[in-house]
């Protein structure tokens, strides 16, 4: 199934790597809370979300992205943490790091980090993408040390081989260990390579596809930040 979904997808996707993607998906925005929210906006800690256009919600509408929906999971919990949603779309590993200055200027709680699928589409070694996340995460570390950081897996395009796919798969692993950083599971889980939870891209979840997508990011942010809180 994933090597259907991303052989179909790879050349459009590549295109939007190459370019920078869609410039309305490039500015960061952040969420906007809802009527249930019951903390002030001011005490609110910020969790923020980098990543690429799954992360920007590419040909969603903007409250359907992923980090918005888990915003109103924040605010139905009547947890005090505001989502931030700072995906850029086309984005690689080597173009977060470039922006790290900005994105480190703004304390936050959380960060989850979603980078390296554009590397993988464009078949780019991973040991150069490995190694340019980890100097994301470490200077995440060094720079935002009071923040919990959250590493998402990613997977490769199957069609790269095996031995590419595999390799890609377990760098995400060996830096989460390597940086004490929490390791979330596929971001696509139960959505990658079925049509009926993609745009026509075949790579971007549809809105159904996207509540899954934000069911699986949920499981892992849920626990740490109902911590986080009881900490307070």
């Amino acid at each position: 199934m994933l090597a259907a979904w991303w052989s179909s997808a790879c050349s459009g996707e590549k295109r939007s790597a190459a370019t920078g993607g869609d410039s309305a998906a490039v500015a960061p925005r952040a969420v906007e809370g809802t009527a249930v929210a019951t903390s002030p906006v001011g005490t609110r800690r910020t969790v923020m979300f980098l990543g690429t256009s799954l992360t920007a919600g590419l040909g969603l509408d903007a409250d359907s992205a992923y980090p918005q929906q888990v915003q109103r999971r924040i605010d139905a919990a009547r947890l005090p943490f505001e989502a931030v949603n700072a995906g850029v779309s086309g984005e690689t590993s080597a173009g977060l790091l470039q922006r790290l200055d900005w994105v480190l200027q703004h304390p936050a709680a959380v960060i989850v980090v979603e980078t390296g699928a554009n590397d993988g589409l464009r078949g780019q070694s991973v040991e150069a993408s490995k190694a340019t996340i980890g100097r994301i995460l470490a200077r995440i570390r060094a720079e935002r040390p009071e923040a919990k950081v959250v590493l998402v897996q990613m997977e490769a395009p199957t069609n790269l081989g095996g031995d590419y796919t595999r390799a890609f798969h377990a760098m995400f692993p060996a830096l989460a260990q390597q940086y004490g950083v929490v390791l979330m599971p596929f971001l696509l889980e139960g959505v990658a390579g079925r049509s009926d939870l993609n745009q026509s891209d075949g790579v971007h979840p549809n809105v159904v596809g996207e509540r899954i997508v934000t069911d699986n990011v949920w499981r892992t942010l849920e626990p740490l930040l109902r911590k986080l809180d009881q900490q307070q």
